[in-house]
């Protein structure tokens, strides 16, 4: 087989392959290496760290629809190749070259969240469970026909990223299972119900702005699931700030939403339908993060004050 994959989440699966004694992966291929970090230095995809560590001949095309990328899937000749959070369109002249297609794992009980940010938009909408659906792609996004799918619960305070670990340790079983199950036949495929589909597009950092009229559960899991990236931010004396907290609950506040409440133990915001947010930590732009307990004493809030739009 060859593997195709690049962030943290394709790692567990590609070293669950590699452990197997009745696969073999004869290429890795993976996203070019990128600067990273403050200083700009180059570093590999976590994909590429694993394979050099197992000897594998790693290939990282700009894109894999240039010139010579297809003679050079056909000289590896796989019987089938896995594709996880690769982060390239395979385009449709490819997907025949390997018998048993090109073998995804998404983090998403398929149709649902069709897209690029299915653990955040899970979390977003206030999901309680979730899971893996392993499928053979197609030409469409997220669209191809299911093979095998595992539920998964979704803890009331668990973030993305903790999420996104769960589902990647019990992807990596799921698709070896589903490797085996191909070679034997003994897999019932089925269409997705595209009437069913729901999207998961890829985030945006205006996304991350909070908009004070969602109640504070909505709020709440666009906090969880929003981490670390965009976060979720608000205006505050003309500076972004962002928040985290939790709701409080059976708590109702006649006043308007983002009317920040006189810290008593605590510092709480009012949010749509009179529901409270307390908040746990804040972060000034360009200071560091503080409890929000802190941050009430060092801004020296004045009663009604409120939070809004960057």
């Amino acid at each position: 087989m060859v593997f195709c994959g690049t962030p943290q989440f394709a790692v567990p699966s590609l070293q669950h392959l590699l452990q197997q004694p009745d696969f073999e992966v004869v290429g890795v291929f993976t996203q070019p290496d990128r600067p990273k970090g403050r200083g700009q230095e180059i570093s590999f995809s976590p994909v590429k760290t694993v394979a050099l560590a197992a000897k594998l001949p790693v290939h990282q095309p700009a894109k894999v629809r240039m010139p010579g990328i297809e003679e050079q899937l056909r000289a590896l000749a796989p019987d089938v190749i896995v594709i996880i959070a690769y982060g390239q369109i395979i385009p449709a002249r490819l997907l025949v070259i390997p018998k048993l297609g090109w073998i995804n794992l998404h983090a998403s009980l398929l149709p649902k969240y069709r897209g690029a940010a299915p653990i955040n938009w899970a979390i977003v909408k206030g999901e309680t469970r979730t899971g893996n659906t392993t499928m053979r792609i197609d030409a469409g996004m997220d669209t191809g026909e299911i093979l095998l799918q595992e539920e998964l619960a979704i803890g009331p305070e668990e973030t993305a990223p903790e999420l996104t670990v769960r589902l990647a340790e019990t992807g990596a079983p799921l698709m070896a299972q589903t490797l085996r199950g191909l070679a034997a036949g003994t897999l019932r495929v089925r269409p997705q119900n595209d009437a069913a589909a729901t999207l998961a597009p890829i985030l945006r950092r205006e996304d991350g702005q909070i908009d004070w009229a969602r109640s504070a559960s909505e709020i709440y899991n666009r906090m969880r699931g929003f981490a670390p990236w965009p976060g979720a931010y608000t205006g505050f004396r003309g500076q972004i700030c962002h928040l985290w907290g939790k709701p409080v609950s059976k708590e109702k506040e006649p006043a308007a939403p983002g009317t920040l409440l006189a810290p008593s133990g605590g510092l709480r915001v009012v949010c749509g339908q009179g529901s409270v947010l307390e908040l746990t930590a804040v972060k000034l732009e360009g200071r560091r993060q503080v409890s929000a307990v802190e941050f009430a004493r060092g801004a020296r809030l004045q009663a009604g004050e409120h939070l809004g739009k960057v």
